[in-house]
């Protein structure tokens, strides 16, 4: 019977492991969807429709600007929402994240433009767009714990992968539900009310992604620290005062992922529309498909990073990316939909296998009781100089020389910055993890405490 019984709470936790996975997955993938539509919207839709009075280009570089706010205004929910994941819980921050996120998404999808408010609308999509990213900055680092620290931490690399695979799952939502739209619909159907579409479909899913996570209960790592009464009382001073160098290596690695990841899945859009000549359905199905590839790359890389030294295959992914950038540009020159495709999926390829094992290298950089607030301020300050500003950055260098050649040594750029930050960056603490682990050190108290939320 006592084996019995230990069996089935082993099976309890497990089942409740997986489930925290999916909520942590199913929970980002919500986010990044929201957002996602609204940097392929950036791309595609919004130099129209908010800033008419623009010519082409300088129309696409003002709605890249919005894009940037995003990144912009994520420190705010990291410095906010990071501390609370340190103070109050993991969970109840990740939950009103997602209702903000939700409501921000909707209000876009029916504000209306510049020819209806004026200069209004610019400035209320601004603001709608800050307040996402708020939410954004504050949801990782939660994100991240939720599903890592319901496991074994030996497995940190596959489980904290959840919040990683979000991405691409978000953004094959996203594009998919864009590309539909721009198939059945007129551009002008599309420009004038279609689009708006995606956006009001949010709160749906937002609903989902709700009822996910108010079945799961805090971690066991953070209610093991609750027990102890080991919570910090001023995480954000602690990190900064204790722990520069974990969050400066942090944000080092972020910055070439970031790029990466912009470059082939947002820049990708307007160059091979403006330049190569495809039709918008035809680049956003060469997103889809690197998105589609990254949800079976991300947690696989994830995975491998567990096996192997994570730093070591960071750091050979990011000179695969810096590499892949220069072919992508050299390969879709022809205006060939097949290579464009395959250009876009490699370079999601490699971005896969920078960003699997990303959420674990960074939170192991942290000690267990700064870790959300860390990897919340990793996350949300390393956008400010990665993703932030790519965009604008591609548009600039693109339209100012005419030619693709400066790109890659951007990406160079970036990559030097990444392989630095893995340079000064540490190992997991194999015993400070096993003094928080739940599987390490009290296995039957684990069970007992999934049993009882079962």
């Amino acid at each position: 019977m006592g084996g019995q019984s230990t069996v089935s709470k082993t099976s309890n936790a497990r089942r409740v492991m997986y489930r925290a996975y999916a909520a942590s997955a199913t929970g980002t993938a919500l986010e990044w969807y929201d957002f996602a539509i609204y940097s392929v919207a950036a791309a595609l839709v919004f130099p129209e429709v908010f800033f008419p009075n623009s010519d082409p280009t300088a129309g696409t570089l003002l709605a890249f600007s919005t894009y940037a706010v995003g990144y912009i205004s994520r420190p705010v929910g990291g410095f906010v929402f990071g501390r609370l994941g340190d103070v109050i819980g993991r969970k109840h921050l990740l939950v009103v994240t997602l209702i903000i996120i939700g409501a921000t998404t909707f209000l876009i999808g029916l504000l209306p433009g510049y020819a209806t408010l004026g200069i209004a609308a610019p400035i209320a999509l601004v603001v709608l767009r800050f307040a996402q990213g708020v939410a954004v900055g504050g949801e990782w680092g939660g994100a991240v714990l939720l599903s890592s620290e319901y496991g074994n931490p030996k497995r940190r690399g596959l489980l904290a992968s959840a919040a990683q695979v979000g991405t691409p799952i978000g953004n094959l939502m996203a594009n998919g539900v864009l590309a539909l739209l721009a198939v059945v619909l007129t551009d002008e159907q599309f420009t004038s009310w279609g689009w708006r579409v995606a956006f009001l479909l949010s709160a749906v899913l937002v609903g989902f992604g709700l009822w996910i996570r108010m079945k799961l209960e805090d971690t066991p790592v953070f209610q093991a620290l609750s027990e102890s009464g080991e919570r910090p009382e001023a995480p954000v001073a602690e990190v900064f005062g204790t722990e520069r160098r974990a969050l400066v290596a942090g944000i080092l690695t972020r910055i070439c992922p970031d790029i990466t990841f912009a470059l082939f899945s947002v820049f990708s859009i307007t160059y091979g529309v403006q330049k190569l000549g495809f039709s918008r359905s035809e680049v956003l199905v060469a997103v889809m498909v690197g998105s589609a590839a990254q949800i079976v790359f991300t947690p696989a890389a994830g995975a491998l990073s567990d096996r192997v030294n994570r730093r070591l295959m960071f750091g050979v992914a990011t000179g695969g990316a810096f590499v892949w950038s220069i072919a992508f540009f050299v390969i879709v020159q022809d205006g060939s939909l097949l290579l464009m495709i395959v250009g876009v999926v490699g370079g999601l390829a490699f971005h896969s296998l920078m960003y699997g094992p990303q959420a674990a290298f960074i939170s192991e950089q942290f000690s267990v009781r700064l870790r959300a607030t860390g990897s919340s301020l990793v996350f949300s300050l390393s956008g400010i100089v990665g993703g932030a500003l790519a965009p604008l950055i591609f548009t600039y260098l693109f339209t100012r020389t005419g030619s693709w050649d400066l790109i890659p040594v951007y990406i160079g750029i970036a990559a030097a910055c990444t392989i630095t930050g893995l340079a000064i960056g540490r190992n997991p603490d194999r015993e400070e993890e096993s003094h928080y682990s739940p599987l390490e050190r009290e296995p039957e108290g684990f069970a007992g405490r999934v049993e009882a939320f079962e």
